[in-house]
């Protein structure tokens, strides 16, 4: 059964034969290994081009931002399925990803594409400030929430976001979607009468589409920067074990709310 116009599968990204792995053209173990950077790497595999000073930067800097926050659902997921399946790391990682969704990890993905749209807005010389509430506005008719914009610890603005944009000034990135996602901040209290500032989810989009950072892999940038800290938990869970106490705590307090058969007592 053919599935579109493509008969042939085609990769630009990797090849091989008996004597040399060819990534993005390059002889991976003599012009990559222990010549370039993990980051460097993972644009060079994203992009098919070695970064500039500017994408390094402001590429590594959200990386780091966005890694590790404690014990976050994604880390309780993970270190709980390490405890049942000790054997199975792989699996531990994988249950602390598969719920980056729009709520935990994926915000930064919705909250990049808003900010396209707001741009776009702007192309019959409509203002940043008016293209900006236009879009709350939309959005808030449709009853969809404004991602990444607001926190339940940093009510004021995250700290990580003026981290991240002084990263992305003193490296020359273009500013334009920093100030878009600050229009944005601007707009949320003439629509929803509610103040709320900038999160890393917001931050982290900003910079990146300024330094021309693909809109399509958004999400991969909290997806790998959180691998990274579950790797980390689930190391210290191996020595230090929290999976069974997190189940535990969870249950504590579990209140029934179902029907149950006569004479049942709990």
């Amino acid at each position: 059964m053919k599935i579109g116009r493509e008969t042939t599968p085609k990769t630009a990204i990797c090849t091989s034969n008996e004597h040399t792995i060819v990534v993005r053209g390059q002889d991976l173990c003599q012009d990559l290994i222990g010549q370039t950077s993990f980051t460097d790497y993972f644009l060079l595999l994203l992009t098919g081009k070695q970064p500039s000073d500017t994408a390094r930067k402001v590429v590594d800097a959200t990386l780091v931002s966005i890694a590790e926050h404690g014990f976050v659902p994604s880390v309780q997921a993970s270190r709980m399925t390490y405890a049942a399946a000790p054997d199975a790391l792989q699996g531990a990682v994988a249950a602390g990803i598969l719920g980056c969704g729009p709520v935990i990890l994926g915000a930064s993905e919705t909250a990049g594409k808003m900010f396209v749209r707001i741009r776009e807005r702007m192309t019959d010389g409509t203002s940043l400030d008016d293209a900006a509430l236009a879009e709350v506005t939309a959005m808030r008719a449709e009853r969809k929430p404004i991602p990444g914009y607001g926190h339940p610890l940093h009510k004021s603005r995250d700290p990580r976001v003026d981290a991240l944009f002084k990263v992305a000034r003193d490296a020359g990135a273009n500013l334009d979607f920093v100030a878009t996602a600050e229009a944005v901040e601007r707009a949320i209290p003439k629509v929803i009468s509610k103040d709320l500032k900038l999160n890393v989810s917001a931050a982290i989009p900003a910079v990146l589409l300024g330094v021309d950072f693909p809109v399509s892999a958004l999400r991969g940038i909290p997806i790998l920067a959180r691998t990274a800290s579950l790797i980390a938990h689930l190391s210290e869970e191996a020595e230090q074990p929290s999976g069974f106490a997190l189940s535990y705590q969870a249950t504590e307090n579990l209140e029934y709310t179902g029907e149950t058969p006569d004479g049942f007592s709990a």
